[in-house]
Formats: C-alpha cells, sequence, structure tokens
C-alpha cells in the first residue's frame, strides 16, 4: 500500500490516522526522507506542542503605563524561565519555540501575546516530567506580570522505533542501487509523526542522499537540493527500495516472521 501523509511538520497527520485506525491492517510501514547521507533508518525525540497565550491589559505606554498589564513582559519572562531550565534539564531533551505575536504598537502595553513551543525528549516518561516544568515556567510569568494565560498541548509525537530486520533488509537494496548506506542512527534528533505509527507496526524511517554537499536540513540551500538532479535520483532510489523490500518480504515468510518477533520483544 502506498498512503499519503502530509503535513508532518507541526500538525501530525500520521498522528491522527494512527488514531483513526489507518495502520490496522499493516505488516510494517517505511518512509524514505530527504537527507545528505543514506542511512538504514534514523531514531526521533518523543515531542509535543505547546501553544500559549497571555492576556493583559492595554493602556499608553508612556502616559499610562501602571494601568497596563503586559502580556509581552509575561512571554519574555517565560521565555527567560525556560532559558534557566535548559542548564538542568537532560542532555538529549530539547525546547525551544517562537513568539507568535508580540503587540501591536511600541506605544500601548501589550494586551495579548502567544507563542508556540515544542518540548521533546528521548522517553515518554521523561517528556511528561519536562512538559510540568515547561508549563510552570508560563504559569510563573502568569503571576509575576497578572496576564491571564491560556494554553494547550497538542500534536504528540512518540518516539521512534527503529526496527533493525527491516533496516537491514531496506539497507541491503539500497546498496544494490549503488549507494553506500549507513546503519541506523542510535540516537534520537529531530521528531517525527512516523514514531505514532512505529509503535503500531514495524518500522523504519531511512534517509536517502539527495546531495553530496553539506547542507542543513530545512534550510533554502536544502530545498535547492531536492529539486536538483541528485534528488529526483534519491527520490526514485528511495521508492525503488522500498518496493524492492516489499518484495523481499512477501517472498520471504521467515524474514518478514523476523521482523515482526524483533517488534513484540522491542515493545
Amino acid at each position: 500500500m502506498v498512503i499519503g501523509t502530509p503535513a508532518e511538520e507541526s500538525y501530525g497527520c500520521k498522528v491522527l490516522m494512527a488514531e483513526r485506525g489507518a495502520f490496522q491492517d499493516i505488516d510494517a510501514a517505511m518512509l524514505a526522507h530527504p537527507h545528505g547521507v543514506d542511512m538504514a533508518s534514523m531514531r526521533a525525540l518523543a515531542c509535543i506542542r505547546l501553544e500559549v497565550q497571555f492576556f493583559g491589559k492595554a493602556a499608553h505606554a508612556a502616559g499610562s503605563p501602571e494601568r497596563g498589564v503586559n502580556a509581552l513582559e509575561a512571554i519574555i519572562q517565560a521565555f527567560n524561565g525556560i532559558n534557566s531550565l535548559r542548564q538542568h534539564i537532560n542532555e538529549r531533551a530539547r525546547i525551544h519555540g517562537i513568539i507568535t505575536h508580540g503587540g501591536e504598537a511600541a506605544n500601548i502595553v501589550p494586551d495579548y501575546t502567544a507563542a508556540t513551543f515544542l518540548v521533546r525528549a528521548e522517553l515518554e516518561s521523561y517528556l511528561d516530567e519536562l512538559k510540568e516544568k515547561v508549563l510552570n515556567c508560563f504559569k510563573a510569568a502568569s503571576l509575576a506580570t497578572g496576564a491571564r494565560l491560556e494554553y494547550e498541548w497538542s500534536s504528540y509525537y512518540a518516539p521512534l522505533k527503529c526496527n533493525l530486520a527491516l533496516a537491514d533488509l531496506f539497507s541491503k537494496n539500497m546498496e544494490t542501487l549503488g549507494r553506500s548506506v549507513l546503519p541506523p542512527m542510535r540516537r534520537g534528533l529531530g521528531s517525527s509523526d512516523m514514531g505514532n505509527v512505529s509503535v503500531l507496526v514495524p518500522s523504519i524511517h531511512p534517509m536517502v542522499a539527495i546531495t553530496t554537499v553539506d547542507v542543513t536540513a530545512h534550510s533554502p540551500e536544502f530545498a535547492e537540493a531536492a529539486a536538483s538532479e541528485a534528488g529526483n535520483r534519491g527520490l526514485l532510489d528511495g521508492a525503488k527500495a522500498m518496493a524492492m523490500t516489499v518484495v523481499d518480504l512477501i517472498a520471504q515468510p521467515e524474514t518478514m516472521k523476523r521482523v515482526k518477533e524483533e517488534f513484540v520483544a522491542d515493545k
């Protein structure tokens, strides 16, 4: 089966699809991702999205600032609290965010601000612990400034479990296409809604090189590489390797059995 799964970034289409049973009758799942190297599979951190809003009171910033409640100061204090928190979190955890609304005019005390944060961790148990610490930074800023806080957690991405038996099969098929494939990543870096699939069925998230130049993902240079000849070749090789792996699994029942046994043991 070929399943379209858009909106990986931020919205997590595969999260909804997994919740609604899209992968119930699937034996295994594969997703090829563009990269700067060829890799049999990646690991990914658990991740959750936090949307926050502060509601204050507008006032003239010079004429009567004492009458205002500064929602922007609340956001800034929350950022400062999180910056202090970072020193004391697990080395494999990540917290990062942006201000999406910071006010209307410099001479008006901002009465509304908003921000989006992502909180990541290698283990789900530690993510739950970290969530509370992050939220406390926003609650403290609300208490200090008087701005009312509203928040929402959403788009939970499970940590991605790499099925090594499946990754080994994919790697061999990539090598037949003339590619030198690195072993699966041992440490998670980013996050992917493929993690939510990997807890349901044996899964891999291989990387396929689309450039020989060292470029950063999510950059203009990476977008150019995706549209290049090497990018097109990577797209086709990734599709071919996945198709070949499907053929192997169908033709070799003992291999499929080994993939499923590893999945059960990993759970």
